[in-house]
């Protein structure tokens, strides 16, 4: 595992723990508002500093029976296909895990709930699932998800993942972040229909700050109110929906 930092102590990432948060480097994404462009791009990742396994296996050790949560998040972990192995020794510790996912890799989603090694996923809904840019043409098409995370995109891996996780057991949150120029309410109403029924859905304001595409630092995010009524017009969707 390349690991590109660990936040030793977080309140608010893992609902109802104490937790800390190990950053995973690679993803499988290039959302152009993505503000961890050194945990993404091949380039960056090279010269960032890294952390040890050791290290980071020493660090839960020394705070078993001081936090009780672990926050695997990126970039985008199930990239790695040492991500189980690196679940299970967390687990060994004591910890419970909550994974931060694009759900584009349902298949190792599956394998973490088969063995019971997450407690927690959190999926990032980067668009609505329907096509909104349609050409004559269809080989020349771009679907919502491409267009806001810069790649191609499986979007039936994205819904498999979306439905594992709600017929998981296991408690769960989906998330979007909402980017002026990349959404409008009505992308978001889209994509609470396209997810619902569901338990927690959060809305996240963008943040203008180091971009991987340096243009959307010049962009305003939304106002707060505009924000709140979408919030409004998606609630009944969800058992809670909230902003952050």
């Amino acid at each position: 595992m390349i690991i590109g930092g660990l936040q030793k102590l977080t309140l608010i990432d893992f609902p109802d723990r104490l937790a800390a948060t190990v950053f995973l480097a690679g993803c499988s994404f290039r959302c152009p508002w993505c503000y961890s462009s050194e945990l993404v791009l091949p380039e960056k990742i090279g010269k960032h500093p890294t952390i040890s396994e050791k290290e980071f296996f020493d660090f839960l050790k020394e705070k078993q029976g001081l936090l009780d949560g672990v926050v695997i998040c990126g970039g985008e972990p199930t990239t790695d296909n040492n991500l189980p192995d690196f679940a299970k020794k967390i687990k060994e510790f004591g910890y419970a895990i909550k994974l931060d996912t694009n759900g584009t890799n349902p298949a190792m989603l599956e394998n973490l709930i088969d063995k019971i090694l997450v407690d927690y996923i959190a999926m990032d809904i980067k668009a609505p699932f329907a096509a909104k840019f349609e050409i004559l043409n269809p080989k020349f098409g771009i679907s919502n998800y491409e267009r806001a995370v810069g790649v191609k995109v499986d979007l039936e891996k994205i819904r498999k993942s979306v439905k594992i996780i709600k017929n998981s057991g296991i408690d769960y949150e989906f998330r979007s972040t909402v980017v002026p120029g990349i959404h409008t309410k009505e992308d978001i109403i889209q994509i609470a229909k396209d997810i619902s029924p569901a338990k927690k859905y959060y809305l996240q304001n963008f943040r203008p700050e180091k971009t991987l595409d340096p243009k959307f630092e010049k962009i305003r995010p939304y106002r707060r109110e505009y924000l709140l009524e979408i919030q409004k017009a998606i609630s009944p969707f969800f058992d809670i929906c909230r902003i952050r």
